[in-house]
């Protein structure tokens, strides 16, 4: 029929509703007017992935009715210390309109964003019905903001406080929270340092009786922990404190007493310094654990060995390298559900190979656990044979960041570049969506890269490369790229402007220590006035090298906020 069907508005944004996925609900704003409207008006999560790519008015414009929001802000090299330092992404700006757009807005997510103790005073007083901050990686306030949060918002159901530099001046912040607050749910400090105010937190504890997730620091003792698990055995994710302190036998019997009555708990983090005395503590509650994190933890790989017999149903593993192949060798025997592996340096700067993992460590966790998609792995020395056995074991690879932490280090038997080890991967995993290369590689490593990585939206590169044509293949063979971050590699303006038709359908490109000239990034803006093109100059660098230079698409024109540091082009 030519006539044109079309459902009742209130119907129409009920489906809508149900879509979840913020990709799902932009590709059907696409559809027509009417789902345009429809979508832009039932939308109550809006997520960006570059705040600068939009500015907050066009939001509000946008989305009238938004009540979550999930903002990230520095490049990821900013972890790395290659961003200058005030660089911008600041959220003030953004609370301003949001006060005035969004009074009901609850939930605020951050990532690599700078909010001062201001930004968070003007934030807790702005939204009366605020109910969860989440910060990661963010920078520029201090626990006298977290008091300003604990002590206005009183709807508060999760205050989640992940890996910032943040300026801890202490743990009475914990005693703002009224003694009448019940609503939290969600409680993350792991990452300050200085010791708390244990009383404000057991009565806490004791008040919220939905609290589900409990992140503790290092100064929470095991005696402490044992406290708080009595009046919150309800928890299902817990990261304890200390690990190590010494425990009478009658403490060790109530600590695991208060342990085995846990019976929701799926997720354990934390055991800072965990001594393996105290680990079969943990026995009862490992029956159920499907997430794991030790990267706190430098066990041994016995003691690892030990406490994994106890994880049948684990799917998430994060661990140190001190727990050597021997402690890999007991995952791939005990974990054969096993789908996300993360194994960190405990001293990514000591070169000497006191400890650590190798390929054979890797390979034997492929053994066991064939459903196996997500691995980061750091490790000294790799070989092409072992990483094709790795995906020829477990071919769903969606996640593969494979970091050789010795620049440019060749397949340590056969002395020949990884440039097969790669190969093999994206060939074998055609579900890969993010990628990050290392060791000794040359331009065939990107030319299999283009040729195969047909789902690859993320790559990361060190250290790496032949020539243009590498960063060429990538950009002419992957259409689903959506984030390029390359560091110290030959890299130059040809393999710069060879994205030209491919930067606005990406998120960002990163690449510094390349041979990029400021006359290729002028070219790129030139030709293309819809990015922004910046541009960070170091102190002493040459005027006609681009040191570091970060291209964005943005509908919301250049920044105003740039420093002195950063030129746009």
């Amino acid at each position: 029929s030519s006539r044109r069907s079309s459902f009742p508005d209130e119907v129409l944004e009920r489906v809508l509703s149900l879509l979840k996925s913020h990709r799902d609900r932009s590709s059907v704003s696409l559809v027509c007017k009417d789902w345009y409207n429809a979508e832009r008006w039932s939308r109550t999560h809006v997520f960006i992935g570059n705040c600068y790519s939009v500015s907050p008015e066009i939001v509000a414009r946008r989305f009238p009715k938004i009540r979550s929001v999930t903002l990230k802000g520095k490049p990821r090299f900013s972890d790395f210390n290659l961003v200058p330092e005030n660089w911008g992404a600041d959220i003030h700006a953004w609370l301003v309109v949001f006060a005035a757009k969004y009074p009901f807005l609850e939930e605020l997510r951050l990532k690599r964003m700078a909010i001062s103790d201001e930004s968070l005073e003007f934030l807790a007083v702005s939204f009366p019905n605020f109910k969860a901050l989440s910060l990661l990686s963010c920078d520029g306030f201090s626990t006298n903001g977290l008091a300003a949060i604990a002590t206005h918002c009183k709807n508060l159901t999760e205050l989640d406080i992940q890996e910032n530099g943040i300026d801890d001046k202490g743990g009475s912040w914990l005693s703002c929270f009224p003694e009448s607050f019940t609503s939290l749910e969600v409680l993350n400090f792991a990452n300050l340092s200085s010791d708390i105010n244990f009383d404000a937190l057991e009565r806490l504890v004791g008040r919220c009786k939905s609290m589900r997730v409990l992140k503790l620091n290092r100064s929470v003792s095991l005696e402490q922990l044992q406290r708080l698990l009595v009046n919150a055995p309800q928890l299902a994710e817990l990261g304890t404190g200390s690990f190590s302190e010494e425990l009478t036998f009658r403490q060790y019997v109530e600590l695991e007493s208060a342990l085995s009555n846990c019976k929701n708990m799926h997720t354990l983090s934390g055991l800072w310094d965990a001594k393996g005395i105290y680990l079969p503590a943990l026995y009862p509650v490992c029956t159920h654990l499907t997430f794991l994190n030790l990267s706190y933890a430098a066990l041994r790989s016995d003691e690892l060995a030990k406490l994994l017999a106890h994880c049948p149903r684990l799917k998430r593993l994060w661990v140190l390298d001190t727990v050597e192949d021997k402690g890999l060798e007991a995952v791939g025997l005990n974990c054969p559900l096993l789908e996300e592996l993360r194994v960190f340096p405990a001293d990514p700067f000591d070169e000497e190979i006191i400890h650590g993992v190798t390929e054979a460590g890797f390979v034997a966790v492929s053994f066991g656990c064939p459903g196996l998609h997500y691995v980061l792995y750091f490790c000294r020395q790799m070989t092409n044979a072992a990483v094709a056995t790795i995906v020829q074991n477990c071919p769903d690879f969606t996640h593969f960041r494979l970091c050789i932490m010795n620049p440019g280090q060749p397949d340590y038997i056969t002395n020949e570049p990884m440039d097969e080890a790669f190969g093999a991967v994206v060939k074998t995993c055609t579900k890969l969506q993010r990628l990050s290369v290392s060791g000794l590689l040359t331009d065939l490593t990107f030319e299999y890269i283009g040729r195969y990585a047909k789902n690859l939206e993320t790559l990361s590169v060190a250290f790496a490369g032949s020539s243009d044509w590498g960063m060429q293949c990538v950009m002419g063979g992957c259409s689903k790229l959506r984030k390029l971050e390359i560091r110290d590699c030959p890299f130059g303006n040809a393999a710069l402007l060879s994205g030209l038709e491919k930067y606005e359908s990406m998120r960002s490109l990163w690449m510094s220590a390349c041979n990029v000239t400021m006359n290729g990034c002028r070219l790129l803006a030139r030709e293309m006035p819809r990015l922004n093109v910046e541009v960070m100059k170091e102190d002493g660098s040459d005027d006609s090298q681009a040191d570091k230079v970060y291209v964005y698409r943005s509908i919301a024109g250049p920044r105003r906020d740039a420093p002195p540091s950063v030129l746009t082009l």
